[in-house]
């Protein structure tokens, strides 16, 4: 062996001597914390007396919870959802998503993003977790509700995670 070869070899032990696997804690809305999210949107809807379809979904945009109340147009279903995924994967109110610029109406739908009011995301500490999509006869209501919804969680309705790297 030449001593670049013993070289090499000694960094290579050393590197992976160093390497330690690394554990990332991360939190996740579980099913209790959707249907308390579900239940104060639904609450906030009826003292309002806006009938709306409500989605919960997690981070990434997949549906955890879901009811369409008596009275709402068939067509709100989709759209909650839609609402939802869109607060969670853009991490911000649907609200301020702007379709101003020319293009972009057409980009966010080819996309799948729905700039329309109604989508909130779900943060504890300041991270998203989820998010909730109200959608209802006024986009003032579906806000106003998504917004009291979201603020509903509390700690004990999310799950810890451990995940290795």
């Amino acid at each position: 062996m030449t001593k670049l070869e013993i070289s090499v070899g000694i960094l290579a032990t050393v590197f992976c001597l160093s390497v330690r696997a690394q554990t990332v804690n991360v939190m996740t809305l579980d099913q209790a914390g959707a249907q308390t999210v579900l239940q104060a949107a639904r609450e906030s809807a009826q003292q309002r007396n806006a009938p709306s379809a409500i989605a919960v979904v997690d981070p990434a945009g997949d549906l955890l919870a879901f009811q369409r109340m008596d009275g709402v147009r068939p067509a709100s279903a989709d759209l909650a959802i839609e609402k939802a995924r869109t607060a969670a994967r853009l991490q911000r109110p649907t609200g301020r998503l702007r379709t101003t610029s020319i293009g972009a109406g057409t980009a966010f739908v080819t996309a799948g993003i729905a700039a329309l009011r109604g989508g909130v995301p779900i943060r504890v500490n300041g991270e998203v977790v989820g998010a909730v999509g109200v959608a209802g006869l006024s986009k003032k209501n579906d806000t106003e509700t998504a917004n009291t919804a979201a603020a509903a969680l509390s700690r004990r309705h999310l799950s810890v995670r451990v995940t290795e790297l």
